[in-house]
């Protein structure tokens, strides 16, 4: 009898809103240090996954015993939580590597972060191309005839202006923002185009005239990504673009664009991100499910959720 009380007892107090309060208390603390710092680890860590756990079968068995009483907004919504936590759990499973390239390079290793080593890939990862894709540069072109200044153009990048019988096309910035391709045309045919850093052309040898960036304002990024292209040994497996918030997907694998920095030689290359994350769509349906239970809850008194 003694036993069977002291199970009750247990059963009772594990089911019960106080432990879920203190557990939740408890997990919102230990995930703050993952929170502001890029150290991850503590999230797939034994003890916080016990609480994840602990959280779960709590949040279970209360909603099991008040099953009946509980409405279907709430209902809804302990059902989104545990479906979160399921997937939170599976997450732990899975893992993050990372790996940087230069344009035109292939690795079949990565370095896994939970392992601290470099592990096979399981194919040939290619950069074909690293891509930016900035906002409008303001900027100044003068124009040249030998040493004599003959003009001074205000505009942006990706816009053009006529001088004499000659339009100037200004391209649009790329990672160098003082490396602009300037297109000339002459009564709207293309003759020839002229590089603002290097002061390379192929105009015809007779042009007249040269081109300056005067100044300019250092542009703003819109977007960047890379172009990735996977083979084993059977040939190509799979290509795609891989960007921050659109990853190229691979058996599994979510592949990021984490950066794009230049070494100390100017030379620019890209940070690869590779994530295994088989609890990632019960995280997103227990957040939609969440959801849905909150607008239950909120208009319950107008739409009869009862």
């Amino acid at each position: 009898m003694i036993f069977a009380e002291r199970m009750k007892r247990t059963g009772k107090f594990i089911a019960s809103t106080e432990l879920a309060v203190a557990l939740f208390l408890v997990i919102s603390l230990a995930a703050i240090p993952g929170t502001f710092s890029e150290n991850r680890t503590i999230y797939s860590s034994p003890p916080f996954l016990l609480l994840l756990g602990l959280f779960g079968i709590n949040l279970i068995l209360c909603t099991l015993e008040r099953f009946a009483t509980i409405s279907k907004p709430v209902l809804v919504l302990h059902s989104g939580v545990i479906v979160t936590l399921l997937g939170c759990i599976l997450a732990s499973f899975g893992f993050v590597s990372t790996v940087n390239m230069y344009e035109g390079t292939t690795v079949d290793h990565v370095y896994r972060w939970d392992r601290k080593m470099d592990v096979p890939l399981g194919a040939d990862m290619a950069l074909k191309k690293i891509n930016w894709e900035f906002y409008p540069m303001p900027v100044k072109i003068g124009v040249l005839r030998g040493q004599n200044k003959e003009k001074l153009f205000e505009l942006k990048t990706g816009q053009s202006f006529d001088f004499k019988e000659f339009r100037v096309a200004v391209g649009p910035v790329g990672f160098n923002s003082e490396n602009l391709m300037l297109s000339i045309f002459e009564k709207g045919t293309f003759i020839g185009s002229f590089n603002t850093l290097s002061g390379s052309t192929d105009l015809p040898a007779d042009f007249p005239y040269s081109f300056k960036l005067v100044a300019y304002k250092t542009p703003k990024l819109k977007r960047q990504w890379v172009e990735l292209m996977l083979r084993d040994e059977s040939g190509l497996v799979a290509e795609g673009t891989a960007e921050v918030n659109g990853p190229f997907q691979w058996r599994g694998l979510y592949f990021f664009n984490t950066q794009v920095e230049r070494d100390p030689d100017g030379v620019p290359y890209a940070g690869i991100q590779i994530v295994q994350d088989p609890g990632r769509w019960l995280v997103f349906s227990g957040m939609v499910i969440v959801a849905v239970g909150a607008f239950m809850a909120t208009f319950r008194r107008w739409y009869g959720f009862r």
